[in-house]
């Protein structure tokens, strides 16, 4: 047993083995899970029962100078300057594969032991049973406050992400962008948001803000499951309802009814036993729903996200159809402007650039001055006023002196969040309106627009992850990560 260095860390105990340290981590976590759920069990029949309390497990590394031998090249994996790292975690049920990784990392990248012990944070009731508020009035909420841990936003925050965070005293230095805490805030918005559950999330996502994408993912994902050659094997709905490939493993089981109401956010899994199937997530329009998905989403740690969508063409020479492939944003959506201020450039990242173009190129089968013409690579203005063509006079000299070539709602703020958490990501567009030239977006127009596009757009999507899985070690590019950076992905 260690002790010391990791501020007020208790039942501290060395590995040297990833597989080793993940079974002290699920025991501290599964003992104080199990006792919480009893006492609330008693709690919710009647029963007194006295303050009841499950902690976070802890890890944590001491890196020594001389322990520092780390290859330039990797972007994540490895802290860049000695000293003592801590985190909590949480669900190591949810994210063993994740955790394995990292911690074999460390130890391969130091050769030093990682320590494994109980956390002085407490686990909220609420994230350890799911339905703990749903029947709680206003009366039994103070006894059930006496009684369990709740939610504490004063040490539930984003400064580690944002860059802002500052140590208090000698606690050890943040080895994880989230807290366990911050996760599971995270994990229990997305059920909400989204009506299906964190584990059915893929490492791949794809974000749209028209329905008719989602149709069409439907309709594919549903003709994979026929194949069975098929790489995936089960399909995710709103509900959840759960469609599985005839010769699945076991562990996946149809079921479950589909929402009569579709949430907020509405996301549709097309799993892989693997994990790195796709995630469809219809954020709808605007710059609010594309940060609250994507400030949840980050915590599961996606390999990349795309965004797959409609925008205005603001040059002439574009029509109707053509692709935007986005190398630059303006963020005029405002959302993320107190988490990342607007001086940051947010860069594109060229693994995802080149596979989103070789896509297009696939798909449409156009090359050479065909595709240039059907294509345009520049920046995107991303607003937070969908009427924003009544504002064009005001908004011309910023559009030109940008050298914008299409307007939307979300893709800025997705591609900022991207950097912000770390996350790949890309956008790809699709020109449906010219509101500058006036072709506005009529019924007739779109109907006709919709149809001959929808199916390829999705198409160039899924070829792009295609592309992108054969290597996701590519991905995690190095200039996501900041100067200060925790040692996880």
């Amino acid at each position: 047993m260690v002790s010391g260095i990791h501020g007020s860390v208790r039942d501290l105990f060395e590995f040297t083995d990833a597989d080793k340290a993940l079974s002290r981590i699920r025991d501290i976590y599964e003992t104080g899970g199990t006792a919480v759920r009893e006492a609330f069990t008693r709690f919710g029949n009647g029963h007194q029962t006295s303050p009841v309390r499950a902690y976070y497990p802890y890890l944590g590394i001491e890196v020594p100078p001389e322990k520092l031998h780390v290859e330039s090249t990797l972007s994540y994996g490895a802290p860049r300057d000695p000293g003592v790292y801590g985190t909590t975690l949480t669900r190591p049920d949810l994210f063993e594969q994740y955790y394995r990784e990292q911690i074999e990392l460390l130890l391969k990248n130091h050769d030093v032991p990682v320590v494994v012990g109980v956390s002085d944070r407490p686990i909220p009731v609420p994230f350890l049973v799911e339905t703990a508020t749903d029947a709680i009035g206003p009366t039994d909420i103070r006894q059930l406050q006496m009684t369990f841990d709740m939610p504490d936003l004063a040490r539930t925050d984003d400064d580690i992400a944002n860059g802002v965070h500052v140590r208090n005293g000698d606690v050890p230095k943040p080895l994880s962008l989230f807290s366990g805490e911050r996760v599971d805030y995270s994990l229990a918005r997305l059920r909400h948001y989204t009506a299906t559950a964190p584990e059915h999330f893929q490492k791949f996502v794809l974000f749209t803000n028209y329905q008719r994408y989602v149709d069409e993912f439907i309709e594919y994902a549903k003709a994979q499951l026929e194949d069975p050659k098929s790489p995936y094997v089960a399909f995710v709905e709103p509900g959840p309802a759960i469609h599985v490939r005839k010769d699945a493993p076991k562990k996946w089981q149809a079921g479950g009814d589909a929402v009569k109401q579709l949430p907020q956010m509405p996301s549709y899994h097309l799993i892989r036993e693997d994990g790195l199937g796709v995630t469809l997530v219809n954020i709808g329009v605007g710059p609010s729903n594309a940060k609250t998905a994507t400030d949840h989403i980050a915590v599961l740690r996606p390999h990349c996200w795309l965004m797959l969508g409609h925008c205005a063409g603001l040059r002439r020479s574009q029509l109707l159809g053509d692709y935007v492939l986005a190398h630059g944003y303006v963020r005029d959506d405002h959302v993320l402007d107190s988490d990342l201020p607007l001086w940051v450039p947010v860069a594109p990242i060229a693994e995802v650039q080149v596979a989103l173009a070789n896509a297009v190129a696939g798909v449409t089968g156009l090359t050479g001055k065909e595709m240039k013409a059907r294509m345009r690579t520049g920046t995107v203005a991303t607003t937070d006023n969908r009427n924003w063509e009544l504002r064009y006079s005001e908004l011309f000299v910023r559009l030109n002196q940008a050298r914008a070539i299409a307007v939307d709602m979300e893709s800025a703020t997705i591609a900022a969040n991207g950097f912000r958490f770390r996350v790949p990501y890309g956008t790809l567009l699709c020109v449906s309106d010219k509101p500058v030239h006036g072709e506005l977006k009529l019924p007739g127009m779109a109907n006709n627009f919709y149809r001959q596009r929808i199916g390829q757009h999705l198409e160039i999507g899924l070829q792009t992850i295609d592309t992108l899985r054969a290597d996701v070690n590519q991905l995690h590019s190095r200039k996501l990560r900041s100067l200060d950076e925790p040692a996880f992905r």
